[in-house]
């Protein structure tokens, strides 16, 4: 057997899987730019009951770090290599080609998914698995060679680029079924069309499917849109928040981070992160300001708690069917949340009886400043509130409910070796001819029994100019230092994530051998990955 993950027969023996109806069925959940404390089991007050019970009953992780963008963090969690290696440094497809110092083009920033990699769906199929797909692909989408089904998976129903509208979704980010468009855009039940449901639908469907057919263990891949704008909701969930958040973002932001030490995810001794700097008092606004900045958060709210619905709709269905017992559910979010547009959102603020009024709406960095709570910072930034996610594992047949959180750092590039070592299937050294860049993560099945892992090298990130290279309690990070000549040691900040996991006391300027050895460390992962980031870009001089 070539490449067979470390730890594999003694895990797997202790499981007691000796043939393909041993093995668990896997379903991998992830929602696009939720943040941190946006969950009710992290803090939030969003209704998300079914999302909190896989929590409870498995294992949550307090330090999972994602890839701090969509395309990024999609490539590295179906490969567990970090992005840059599959071909997506960027993002997908050009004008993202992003050229090296001798004005080359860079395979690394080609936009889509490389063959130097497999998907995890590539690697599970030949160990008896059906492998299936609902939701957002974004790894690439101008051929259909870079489509889902012709990266492993057998079924799939979705959007091929990146977010899209939620009741009448648009060319070119239209549904697809299989390699082919679906027009009718309907869902497999009664109800109005909305992606969140429909994804759902297509999901439970495939698996009932499955189920008539040979009975194989299952991989799904559930990749909600929610809650990405547009923000956009059914009228009888936004109407559940309506008049909720008119406590503004600095109350909200107080609560959450209360509820957070409550719960043992937040150290006291960590301050809550200030105010954004350009997010104004909400005491500041005007009444009518007020208001409109109320719908925005409620509609965003309903828009989580729409994914909850449909959690805890899949959960019904395997329960059903008698597979819930042996399936691993597990949940994250791609980045963390989302600040794009103004700060008080952008778009004319959604008729929720007019649905799709406006395609751009956004709730803004005021209420997504609350949403990363106790962090700051956003999604496409390597600090917490950019690159922290909610992570759990949930597997009644193996994972025992746990009241402690799972604290050792953890990310992307562990998903794949964990699923392949649960599933006794193999890693190819060559799939197709082609040469596989070899695993860089670690298996996290030891926190099944909250033993810690056992890593040999840092943990690394870099996405546009930003950059972190974590070691245990010390974090240097920064924005704008990967800069295509080296690392700009005056813009990197050091943290120790022990004493302050919300990044206010930067030690940089008291430790800069610590910082030294660091960024040479970063910097040598840079060099191996082929990380070329864009050059900053110049100001015009003014006339």
């Amino acid at each position: 057997m070539v490449g067979k993950i470390i730890m594999l027969g003694g895990f797997v023996a202790l499981l007691g899987i000796s043939s393909i109806a041993d093995k668990p069925n896997i379903v991998l959940i992830m929602v696009d730019d939720m943040g941190y404390s946006d969950i009710g089991c992290y803090g939030s007050e969003i209704h998300t009951p079914n999302i909190d019970a896989l929590a409870k009953s498995g294992v949550r992780f307090s330090r999972f770090y994602n890839g701090s963008r969509c395309c990024p963090t999609r490539a590295s969690l179906m490969t567990g290599l970090h992005s840059h290696l599959t071909g997506i440094g960027h993002m997908t497809e050009s004008p993202n080609v992003i050229k090296n110092n001798a004005g080359e083009e860079v395979p690394n920033y080609q936009g889509f998914m490389n063959r130097e990699c497999v998907t995890i769906a590539e690697a599970l199929k030949p160990a008896g698995y059906a492998t299936l797909m609902a939701g957002k692909w974004h790894l690439g989408q101008n051929n259909q060679d870079r489509w889902p089904l012709q990266r492993g998976f057998e079924k799939f129903y979705g959007c091929i680029a990146g977010a899209t509208r939620f009741f009448h979704p648009e060319e070119p980010r239209q549904m697809t079924s299989g390699n082919e468009t679906d027009t009718e855009m309907k869902s497999t039940t009664d109800r109005p069309f909305y992606t969140t449901d429909a994804f759902t639908d297509h999901a439970i469907r495939f698996i009932q499917e499955e189920q008539q057919g040979q009975d194989r263990p299952f991989f799904l891949y559930l990749a909600y849109t929610a809650p990405h704008w547009p923000h956009q909701a059914h009228e009888q969930d936004i109407d559940k928040y309506r008049g909720k958040y008119m406590i503004g973002w600095d109350k909200l932001r107080e609560q959450r981070y209360q509820r957070q030490i409550e719960l043992g995810l937040i150290d006291p001794k960590w301050a809550l992160s200030p105010r954004a700097e350009k997010v104004p008092a909400w005491d500041t606004l005007t009444a009518a300001k007020q208001k409109e900045m109320d719908l925005r958060m409620a509609v965003y709210a309903a828009m989580i708690d729409r994914v909850d619905q449909n959690v805890g709709k899949l959960m019904k269905a395997l329960d059903g069917q008698g597979k819930a017992e042996n399936t691993l559910v597990l949940f994250l979010s791609d980045n963390g949340a989302c600040a794009e547009g103004a700060v008080l959102g952008r778009g004319k603020i959604m008729n929720p009886e007019k649905r799709n009024q406006e395609h751009a709406n956004n709730y803004g960095e005021a209420w997504a400043n609350a949403s990363s709570t106790p962090f700051r910072l956003y999604k496409h930034y390597t600090h917490e509130g950019g690159a922290a996610t909610p992570f759990l594992m949930h597997w009644p047949a193996r994972i025992q409910p746990v009241e402690q959180w799972y604290e050792a750092p953890t990310q992307l590039i562990d998903i794949m070796p964990t699923l392949l070592e649960l599933a006794d299937a193999d890693y190819p050294n060559n799939f197709h001819g082609n040469t596989i860049h070899p695993l860089r993560g670690v298996s996290l099945a030891p926190a099944f029994d909250g033993v810690p892992i056992s890593r040999s090298a840092p943990m690394f990130s870099e996405h546009e100019n930003n950059a972190f290279i974590m070691d245990g309690k010390w974090k240097l990070v920064g924005r704008g230092v990967a800069e295509p000549a080296g690392p700009n040691k005056e813009r990197w900040e050091l943290y120790d994530l022990e004493a302050d996991r919300t990044e206010l006391n930067n030690l940089a300027g008291s430790q800069p051998g610590r910082v030294a050895n660091m960024a040479k460390a970063w910097k040598a992962w840079a060099d191996e990955d082929k990380v070329y980031p864009k050059p900053a870009s110049k100001k015009k001089k003014k006339k």
